[in-house]
């Protein structure tokens, strides 16, 4: 699940994932950077109990949560005007190690809550302003009856929803889930545009099964993008990023984020400095080594939302904590209309014009410990 009830996000590796992993030992080699790449986003490492004290269990507050119709929305978050986010499902079929999510409380949707959550969706005080939902969790392709109730309820109740996005990593943690079925789900809605926001961070996992269920969706109308964090010691050079935007190319995925990963409770040994991923952002997008069609946005997940980090983005930086202060397009107000009961986080510095600006805790670039890189090879190689 990605969530945790006792503070401990436990390791869950897919049966196709833990024979990726044995096969690249194999092919690459118990050192090498391609089973790095698999094991630094798999294997659970010591160093995630290293916990900073500027780090935190989660990155921002969003929920919903105020009431609808006498009662509170629930696994509903919105940051956005057009775009809201529903939730059913917290199960994955893997965990990845930098999860965002990993440190949320586990939470299910009813049929019930879900039914009510589409009708606020479609309700007239919204509907004006929301044409786009993103279903996640969780990962939604883990169970397609409940994603079919959630795309049912919301083509029912809330007619304005044009674009249904569907964040998953089942395309290449469990491709077997990208069957016929799926694909009849979308077909069964063509006035609807769907699309799968994939995340693949290396080279190493574009693998045959992937790509045919990638295939399959793009057959049934489905659009596939990818958005991914910048990992250390797995995707945080040049030619590991080029050779990954080309085969997203090359497979028509469309690039769209490139993040830098967030300042999570033991997340620290994954993290790069800010500076270091504008550089490589930099350089990839003045580069000639692939189509521009396919260069990412490089953005932070910030307290109050994304922010993609173009000139005077960072207003301000203060060393004595590791903190740069990121001036953002959003307003305060604005955000208050589209989510009533979000609170502006101690974070946040407010324009005398309304405009929000956050302080982020930065990364560094010190190199991955080798010995709890070593650990993580004898776990895979031991069939741990």
């Amino acid at each position: 699940m990605a969530g945790t009830k006792t503070g401990e996000f436990k390791e869950l590796i897919s049966p196709f994932l833990k024979s990726k992993i044995a096969s690249a030992a194999q092919q690459f080699g118990p050192h090498s950077r391609e089973l790095r790449a698999l094991t630094r986003q798999y294997v659970k490492d010591p160093l995630e109990d290293v916990v900073q004290p500027n780090e935190r269990r989660r990155h921002y507050e969003s929920e919903a949560t105020f009431s609808f119709e006498g009662r509170p929305l629930v696994g509903v978050e919105r940051l956005y005007r057009r775009t809201v986010l529903i939730e059913p499902s917290t199960v994955c079929a893997a965990h990845c190690r930098w999860c965002l999510r990993g440190q949320y409380p586990i939470k299910t949707m009813k049929e019930d809550d879900i039914v009510h959550a589409a009708r606020y969706f479609g309700s007239p005080e919204q509907r004006d302003d929301l044409d786009e939902v993103l279903i996640t969790g969780g990962d939604p392709l883990m169970s397609l009856p409940l994603l079919g109730y959630t795309v049912q309820n919301l083509r029912q109740h809330a007619p304005n929803i044009r674009t249904i996005r569907i964040g998953s990593r089942v395309p290449f943690q469990d491709p077997r889930r990208l069957n016929g079925d799926l694909a009849a789900l979308f077909t069964a809605h063509p006035d609807v545009r769907f699309e799968i926001g994939c995340n693949v961070n290396h080279p190493v996992e574009f693998w045959p099964e992937s790509l045919d269920g990638i295939r399959r969706m793009r057959d049934a109308s489905v659009r596939i993008y990818n958005q991914h964090p910048l990992l250390k010691g797995v995707n945080d050079d040049f030619q590991t990023l080029v050779d990954l935007y080309g085969l997203l190319r090359e497979n028509e995925i469309e690039a769209h984020y490139l993040f830098h990963a967030i300042p999570m409770r033991g997340m620290v040994h994954h993290r790069t400095s800010l500076a270091k991923g504008l550089d490589l952002a930099n350089r990839i997008s003045s580069c000639g080594e692939f189509s521009g069609r396919a260069k990412p946005h490089y953005a932070v997940l910030s307290d109050i939302g994304k922010i993609v980090l173009y000139e005077g983005v960072v207003a301000d930086r203060n060393g004595s904590d590791n903190t740069v202060l990121l001036r953002s397009g959003f307003r305060l107000q604005d955000r208050m209309r589209w989510n009533p009961a979000w609170e502006k986080p101690e974070s946040v510095v407010v324009e005398e014009n309304g405009t929000m600006l956050t302080w982020y805790v930065d990364g560094t670039d010190e190199p991955v410990e080798e010995e709890a890189v070593d650990s993580l090879y004898h776990t895979v190689s031991a069939g741990g």
